[in-house]
Formats: structure tokens, C-alpha cells, sequence
């Protein structure tokens, strides 16, 4: 492997998807129609002119989520050191169920994880797995809670509970936790939702009130949720309370902080996170702000014994599920055959270091306050309050869709919209570590010149 010539194409593709558009003008049917008239597998292709074929589709029918114009959701630019890791991972395909087939690299996550552990503050015989990404980390969460809580849910299920379970979160939690609880047979309705107060944070007192009301009629509350950056507006719940009353009250209490968890190794953010160190469980995933390519959760637990009573497995094919004080991977997690996921982060904290690390997420972190006040300068209002790089915005009169339909038109940059309360928000996410200030600065006199553009109009209901 000549890492010249890696990071030579690196570079250059980096560049000339800086210098391209961010997002494609294409239909489902132009793809299948390509794909139908050039792969219908009964003739071969030399192997060079499927990649350039491919590298052509990639580059020109996707939105480029690693543009430093990308301001959207939690897809970042990747380091090349975590693009090298996917290359050896598939070369060499280790296997990671079992401790034996794969000693190396077992120990390599173990090791990666056990760091990233003892920043969250957990105790050095907390477990952690690499995961497929942060719903598959929730959901495990989930499982081990059931496990602890219920003792006879693992061999009997939900049916020979006497009471329902009950899960507390907000509804700023990710979406996901409504399919984690169709998934497992506790119901949608399980879910609990926890008022906010004006800044969309967890309101301990709704929390306490609506525990104390559902034990009196007969519900068995379990789990709270508390979010460390909420998807829509990058909230970070009041993790020390939410995880106080969890204590006092015999609750667990898990912390998902997909996005906004990575903070934690950033010297000036990581007191924002405070209280994520009593967590029964947690959530992060390394490819949102650490900028690893896809998919690499993790998901970190302070209760080994419960981790191996909610996965465990017993079956003839495979060696003995324990080495000394070593647990086969597929005895302490939901999957079973597994990729080795977590070299790319190993490898990438390996080459930038820890303060390499932190100064990338303390960049984005500055971006996003360089583009909160640009925007304020030019008359928007900024509608959420985050550290992290998450901006909400809107102004009088605009119309969130239509403004992003001719920002995207234009090329200018890629935003989403979201709904806050009753308030439709562009939403604006620094995810890429190469993004600068002249990129932000650029997009702002940008915008302000679309919406100058488009007020002229208002007047005929052509307007933003």
C-alpha cells in the first residue's frame, strides 16, 4: 500500500469536490435506467472500468456530504487515516465474533474503547462495543436495561411482566427510540414524552411528576433518555439532575450522545457534558463529529454482568466464549458477525492525537459561532441555544422550504429545514472539519443576497 499515492488521490478528490457542486439534479429512474442498460451481470467488465464507473456515479448522483459547504446533517469530512483502516479492514476481512479468530484486532477496539471510556468517566470495568451506528448502540441500551430491571424479560419476554415498562425521554430525542420500541415489544406507547422548558431542554420536574403518576397507575417506569445534542437543534438535556433523580429513584439512565458525546474530549467543551459520567449507559457515534467514514458506533456500559446476561450465547460451533479475563464479542453484544469497525478511529486517533482531535471539534465549534454571528449582523434570528455547532435560524416572513429549494438551486450551500415548537427553522450543522471561516462568511453574504433578491417579489407571492 503506497500511502504517497493515497494521499495523493485523497487530496485531489477532496478538492475537487470543494471546487464541484454540492448536491446532484438527477431522477431514480436515470439512475436504474443507467444501471439497467450497463450491469445486467451476463457480461464481464474489466475491473478499471467499473471503478471509474462508479467513482463517476458517486461523484455527480449524491449529495457531497464531505463539501465544506455542507452544512446539513451529521455526516462529516473523513480523515484519511480512517479511509486507509477500510481499505485494510477489507483486505485482511477480520472476523470479530470470536476472540480467537481475530486477537489483534479484538484488542485494538478494546483498547481504542477503554480510552474513550475513561473520558465519558466510567469505571475501568465498564464494557464497550463498536457498533453499526448510534440506533443499534440505543437499542442495545434498551435490551440491558430490560435485562437489569426485569429479570425474567430475557426468558420470558414482556408478556410475563405484571406491569408496563415505561421509557422517559423528550420530544427532541431521536425519532429512532420509536422504532427501538416497536423492535423489542414494548410498544410505541411506552415511550414516555418529558416536557421541555424555553430552551428545549429536559424539565427534571415534568420528569419526577410524570414518573411519580405513571407508578401510581400501575406503569413500571425503567429508563430515562437524556440527550447530549438533540438532532434538530443540538440541546444538551440537564444531564447532572436527570441523572440524579435516576439514582434516587432506581431508574436507568441512559445518555445519547451520538452526535454531541465527542465534545468530551474537547478541553473548553467537555464541562458542557457534565453529569454524562453517571450514566448507566451511553451513545456516541465516531462517524458523526469524529470523522470517521461510515458506519462506527460505539456503545459503553457500566454493568459488564448485565452486558453478558443480555447477549449471551451457547452453542457448539463456537470455541469456548471466554479467554482468561477475555469475552468473545458475540457473547457481550447484538451482533454477531462483525466487521472490524473500529480500526478507523484507532488509526485516526493514532495519526492526530488527542489534542489533533480537539482542536478539529473546537474548529467546528468556532464555525458555528462565526455563522451564528453573521447571521445575527444581517437581521436573522438565531432560535436555538446549543455549544455545538448547530445553528437554528429564520427571519420575518421566510418560508423554510421555498428558502432552501433556491439555496440548494444555487448551489450555496446544503441546510435542512426543521420544526421547533411550532417554528419551521433552516437548520445549519458544521460537520466538516475543513470548513472555514471565509466558507461561513460566504454563505451568510450569500443567503443575505438570496433573500434581498427574493423580497422584491413579496409583494407578487413570489417571495421566500
Amino acid at each position: 500500500m503506497d500511502i504517497d499515492d493515497i494521499r495523493s488521490d485523497f487530496t485531489q478528490l477532496q478538492s475537487d469536490i470543494a471546487d464541484g457542486p454540492i448536491l446532484p439534479t438527477v431522477t431514480a429512474e436515470e439512475i436504474r435506467s443507467y444501471l439497467a442498460s450497463g450491469y445486467d451481470f451476463t457480461r464481464t467488465l474489466p475491473l478499471e472500468e467499473v471503478i471509474t464507473d462508479v467513482e463517476k456515479m458517486l461523484s455527480t448522483w449524491q449529495v457531497q456530504v464531505t463539501h465544506p459547504r455542507y452544512f446539513g446533517l451529521f455526516n462529516p469530512s473523513v480523515t484519511l487515516a480512517s479511509v486507509i483502516a477500510d481499505s485494510l479492514v477489507a483486505m485482511y476481512n477480520p472476523q470479530l465474533a470470536n476472540w480467537r479468530t481475530s486477537p489483534a484486532a479484538n484488542e485494538i477496539e478494546r483498547h481504542t474503547l477503554a480510552w474513550l471510556a475513561a473520558k465519558f468517566g466510567l469505571p475501568r470495568d465498564s464494557v464497550a462495543t463498536f457498533t453499526s451506528g448510534g440506533m443499534e448502540a440505543n437499542l442495545s441500551a434498551v435490551v440491558v436495561a430490560l435485562t437489569r430491571t426485569f429479570p425474567d424479560y430475557g426468558e420470558y419476554g414482556l408478556r410475563q411482566l405484571q406491569t408496563t415498562p415505561s421509557i422517559y425521554l423528550t420530544a427532541e430525542a431521536h425519532n429512532g427510540f420509536n422504532k427501538i420500541a416497536h423492535m423489542t415489544g414494548l410498544g410505541r406507547r411506552a415511550l414516555r414524552i418529558v416536557a421541555t422548558d424555553r430552551g428545549m431542554k429536559m424539565n427534571p420536574a415534568d420528569l419526577r411528576r410524570l414518573v411519580a403518576e405513571d407508578r401510581k397507575n400501575g406503569f413500571a417506569p425503567f429508563m430515562v433518555v437524556g440527550t447530549a445534542g438533540t438532532t434538530a437543534a443540538g440541546v444538551i438535556d440537564p444531564l447532572p439532575e436527570v441523572g440524579q433523580f435516576c439514582r434516587e429513584t432506581g431508574l436507568w439512565f441512559h445518555v445519547d450522545g451520538a452526535w454531541g458525546g465527542s465534545a468530551i474530549i474537547s478541553p473548553k467543551l467537555k464541562h458542557f457534558l457534565a453529569g454524562i459520567e453517571s450514566a448507566d449507559s451511553i451513545t456516541c457515534d465516531a462517524h458523526k463529529w469524529l470523522s470517521v467514514s461510515m458506519g462506527c458506533g460505539m456503545f459503553f456500559c457500566r454493568h459488564p454482568e448485565t452486558v453478558s446476561e443480555a447477549f449471551r450465547a451457547d452453542v457448539s460451533y463456537m470455541p469456548g466464549k471466554k479467554v482468561g479475563p477475555v469475552l468473545d464479542p458475540y457473547t457481550t453484544s447484538a451482533q454477531w458477525s462483525r466487521r472490524f469497525i473500529g480500526l478507523k478511529l484507532f488509526m485516526a486517533l493514532a495519526e492526530q492525537g488527542e489534542s489533533g482531535y480537539a482542536e478539529k471539534i473546537e474548529h467546528q465549534a468556532r464555525m458555528g459561532d462565526v455563522l451564528r454571528d453573521a447571521l445575527r449582523a444581517s437581521g436573522w434570528s438565531i432560535i436555538n441555544s446549543t455549544p455545538l455547532p448547530l445553528v437554528c435560524f429564520t427571519r420575518e416572513g421566510l418560508v423554510p422550504s421555498k428558502f432552501l429549494a433556491a439555496l440548494h438551486q444555487r448551489q450555496i450551500s446544503w441546510m435542512s429545514e426543521a420544526q421547533l415548537g411550532d417554528t419551521p427553522v433552516v437548520r445549519a450543522c458544521i460537520t466538516s472539519y475543513r470548513t472555514t471561516e471565509a466558507d461561513i462568511r460566504w454563505v451568510a453574504g450569500e443567503m443575505n443576497r438570496l433573500v434581498a433578491r427574493e423580497e422584491q417579489y413579496a409583494g407578487t407571492g413570489r417571495g421566500l
